[in-house]
């Protein structure tokens, strides 16, 4: 966050400088306000950029084994341009390369999900998916494992089918 607001400074500054140099060589001839608001323009598309560059740039530093899922784009009124073109805020990742299984249980899997947010920590939770009957069960405290590997005092939830994150979930790696 500290570099991308230095990064937006030096932009504004660079072009309030380039504006000026031109001002110079011109004798003057450009308006006073074309400075302060060429600086500012800088500053609001370098904002934009770091804003739809974010996904990019973070999904590129992320593990071996992770594997991005479920990507979350938001428009908002204050940024008109999301309206066109949304950008990504957040994204659900699965750890592939920590996929826990049972031999008495081979439907069932636990996945690590790994939730990134834009100006948020990123957060890791353990869930358990039932693969053929297209379940999920968070968990929690409370949630046992039998000597079978039967999940128990669990809750289960129904899935889509064509969830992304039950898709990567199960999926064979």
């Amino acid at each position: 966050m500290f570099f991308e607001l230095i990064g937006t400074v030096v932009a504004g500054a660079a072009a309030a400088l380039l504006v000026w140099a031109l001002n110079r060589m011109l004798g003057g001839r450009l308006p006073k306000w074309l400075i302060p608001a060429s600086a500012g323009v800088a500053m609001l598309l370098a904002t934009i950029s770091s804003e739809y560059s974010w996904f990019n740039r973070t999904q590129a530093t992320m593990p071996q084994g992770l594997v991005v899922a479920q990507a979350i784009e938001e428009a908002a009124f204050y940024r008109p341009w999301t309206y066109a073109k949304p950008y990504v805020n957040r994204f659900v990742a699965v750890d592939q390369a920590t996929i826990r299984r049972h031999p008495d249980q081979p439907g069932q899997r636990i996945v690590e999900l790994v939730f990134y947010g834009r100006w948020a920590r990123t957060a890791k939770a353990p869930v358990l998916f039932d693969c053929p009957a297209m379940k999920r069960a968070d968990i929690v405290d409370g949630v046992e494992f039998g000597a079978d590997g039967a999940a128990l005092n669990v809750t289960w939830r129904d899935v889509a089918e064509d969830d992304p994150i039950l898709q990567a979930a199960c999926a064979e790696v």
